[in-house]
């Protein structure tokens, strides 16, 4: 058992088994590490971390939870691995999570996504301690009409990319699921989850703003951005997950009640352009340097996204706590912190008592 915090969300998960997929991720490290603090028993089942230096290798995971390395696209793995833990909850958050490498291989962007999730889907079908499934989406999962108000969980699906088309075709296949399987099962309670853009500590991916800048500012190099007008519904991690952990708990309640599929987001006034989210690192660094550097490729890349969260502020009383600046600063203090030699489970443990507290 890890440390526990003391919050009444997180410990409501002490002493249950929980499965994570994807917890070599960036959100899947954070609530790997946080469940394990809260006192759960973690297994964690995902790839190897995509880059040498990742946010799970920091806080030495491997070492703090069941921790197994393989392929969603392995469907008797993950079945098997379902079958011998026994989880009550499941986060599904396993998926090849970058638009530019959509274009690059849309085929193992398609075969992650969909078949990957279909895997998982039908090893809970065949398992019986399951009781809450988070499956979490994207909210490119909608199709992009670069409407000015939010996306509610009723709109349309659909993609440009790649990445954003298996995204839909995700959600196709877990409302097939839920509706054909779950939904009998009494005791199981089955939700989709769709949050935009997320910053905060420990995200090293490649093309991604945030970890770009600090790459820039580590190598001393100018950071340059391919679209600094388009604008993106920044928030930090801390935010989704806390709303995928109280609908978890919702769903062990009342599980016919608040199956479904669901919207976190960040509030409509937070919005800010790629520009000015690197203005905001570069100024809380002291650095200067930035170029425009116009994408090389034809590939379309949305200027607008936001989503309306108010079916999740109405039912289920989850409502961002840190603005669009506090996300920033807490992002900024964090790579600062480790760059200065601070241990990465005092800071990131630091960081959840401060949302959580």
């Amino acid at each position: 058992m890890g440390e526990v915090v003391s919050n009444k969300l997180l410990t409501s998960f002490r002493g249950c088994r929980v499965l994570i997929t994807g917890h070599t991720g960036f959100k899947g490290s954070w609530l790997a590490f946080m469940l394990h603090e809260a006192g759960a028993e973690v297994l964690g089942y995902a790839l190897p971390p995509p880059q040498e230096k990742n946010h799970f290798s920091l806080l030495g995971l491997s070492k703090k939870i069941k921790h197994i390395e393989a392929d969603m696209r392995d469907a008797d793995k993950i079945c098997n691995v379902m079958k011998e833990f026994k989880p009550e909850f499941v986060f599904h958050l396993a998926a090849q999570a970058l638009v530019k490498s959509s274009y690059i291989d849309p085929k193992l962007t398609f075969d992650t996504n969909i078949s990957g999730s279909v895997n998982l889907l039908e090893a809970i079908r065949k398992t019986d301690s399951v009781r809450s499934l988070i499956f979490v989406t994207s909210d490119k999962c909608y199709e992009n009409n670069d409407w000015i108000w939010g996306y509610r969980e009723n709109d349309q699906l659909g993609g440009h990319d790649p990445y954003s088309a298996s995204k839909a075709a995700a959600e196709l296949v877990f409302s097939a699921y839920s509706r054909s399987y779950f939904s009998k099962q009494n005791e199981l309670g089955a939700a989709s989850a769709r949050a935009g853009n997320v910053i905060g500590g420990g995200d090293w991916s490649l093309d991604r703003i945030i970890p770009d800048c600090i790459r820039a500012i580590e190598s001393g190099n100018k950071i340059q951005l391919r679209n600094p007008n388009a604008t993106r519904p920044w928030q930090h991690l801390l935010e989704p997950l806390s709303g995928y952990m109280l609908l978890a708990i919702s769903l062990l309640d009342e599980p016919k009640k608040y199956s479904g599929s669901w919207n976190f987001g960040p509030s409509t006034d937070g919005v800010k352009s790629v520009l000015d989210v690197t203005k905001h690192i570069m100024n809380k660094f002291n650095y200067k340097g930035v170029e425009i550097k116009a994408s090389d490729t034809n590939e379309h890349e949305a200027n607008l996204l936001q989503l309306n969260c108010d079916k999740a502020k109405q039912l289920l009383n989850w409502k961002p706590k840190w603005n669009t600046e506090q996300a920033l600063d807490a992002t900024a203090v964090w790579y600062k912190e480790i760059a200065q030699g601070t241990d990465a489970c005092d800071v990131t443990r630091k960081q959840i008592l401060d949302y959580f507290g």
